[in-house]
């Protein structure tokens, strides 16, 4: 069988890639030409098909889809760039999942799409964390990746191919343990369910020749031993790493505004059988990874405190808030709050334009006085 996979070389993708070589598909890839995707390329040397080429354009996605049986579409822009970037995300993940099923609809034998979608979609849920496929789609406000999930599905929904869904929940890899200024935007009260690279790679294989998946949505996550607050799972990782609990203050986080929680896997797990690793083992994973490295952290760690802070939104409009507001009321504080709050990132624009401006007029200034 002739399987397609688009963002090949990304976590997820490189999961799925091992599984499908495992079971022995004709593979092809359809990956971006850089750096990184050409050193990563090298390990698979003339053991997969790779076709390089932009998923935004038509012409190119129209050749990787030619003779194939089934597309596995993981490729897209994801935060915090989706939503830094929400043009850039709209034509990958909205307009590149329409250039193959265009490119689906004009082949004589149509092959079928697995495609990713995201937890992101049901937006916050730290008041109702159990997540059911049918429940209502509510991304939360300026989360543009979840905006494209939806508009991408929507599409697949409404066209005459063949499908199948599946929205995944917080995504692990021993191989991706960097700390993200992401990590800032979710509250410490919510739940979530991790599931490991690895077990999403084997539940989208696994899909290919499960009949009943066509024409249904799916969550993938790892199961009720893979459920925890995200508060623990930070100190939990923290401790792993030597920075020890509560390592980070409260104020760095977000309060509201995100997504994850416990999703309803029963079908999924029912079907594709891919519940493999527990939260557990991932912790075991990353010990072994970090290794005897741990016990340098406590040297350091008041530098990795101060890095990781600055990288925080919550946090530097935190400190913001505290020193623009200390002389007022209390009742004036909550109000100056809460302008400040809807308008945080225009005024820390503003600042900085009025700082140069400052600046130029010290120089004029200056200039003056030598003319």
């Amino acid at each position: 069988m002739n399987v397609l996979l688009t963002g090949a070389f990304g976590n997820v993708g490189l999961s799925t890639l091992k599984e499908l070589q495992d079971k022995e598909y004709n593979i092809r890839v359809f990956e971006v030409y850089n750096r990184k995707n050409r050193k990563i390329a090298k390990k698979f040397k003339n053991r997969i098909e790779i076709i390089w080429g932009d998923l935004r354009n038509k012409d190119d996605v129209n050749i990787a889809v030619q003779n194939q049986d089934i597309i596995i579409h993981l490729a897209a822009i994801i935060p915090p760039l989706a939503d830094a970037n929400p043009e850039l995300a709209e034509s990958v993940n909205v307009g590149a999942t329409k250039n193959i099923l265009d490119a689906i609809k004009k082949q004589l034998h149509k092959p079928k799409l697995i495609f990713t979608s995201s937890v992101a979609v049901y937006g916050d849920r730290r008041y109702n964390p159990i997540i059911e496929v049918t429940d209502p789609l509510a991304p939360s406000k300026g989360d543009y990746y979840a905006i494209t999930k939806i508009s991408a599905e929507k599409l697949i929904r409404e066209s005459d191919v063949d499908f199948a869904i599946f929205r995944l929940t917080y995504i692990t890899s021993i191989d991706k343990l960097n700390m993200d200024p992401l990590m800032f935007h979710m509250p410490l009260d919510t739940s979530i369910e991790i599931c490991d690279t690895k077990d999403v790679g084997l539940a989208l294989v696994n899909a290919i020749e499960c009949k009943e998946i066509w024409g249904e949505t799916f969550n993938l996550a790892g199961g009720k031993q893979c459920r925890i607050t995200y508060r623990e799972y930070l100190n939990d990782m923290m401790e792993i790493f030597g920075l020890g609990r509560n390592f980070l203050p409260e104020e760095g986080f977000a309060d509201k505004d995100f997504h994850c929680g416990f999703m309803n896997t029963n079908k999924s797990q029912s079907l594709l059988k891919y519940q493999k690793h527990t939260l557990e083992d991932y912790y075991r994973d990353v010990k072994k990874k970090v290794g005897p490295k741990k016990y340098f952290m406590p040297a350091i760690k008041w530098m990795i405190r101060l890095h990781l802070l600055k990288r925080s939104e919550p946090y530097r409009r935190h400190k913001f808030f505290r020193k623009k507001a200390g002389a007022f009321t209390i009742s004036e504080n909550k109000l100056i709050r809460k302008m400040m709050a809807n308008n945080f990132n225009r005024i820390e624009i503003l600042e900085s334009r009025i700082k140069d401006l400052e600046e130029i007029s010290s120089n004029l200034i200056n200039l003056k006085g030598r003319i």
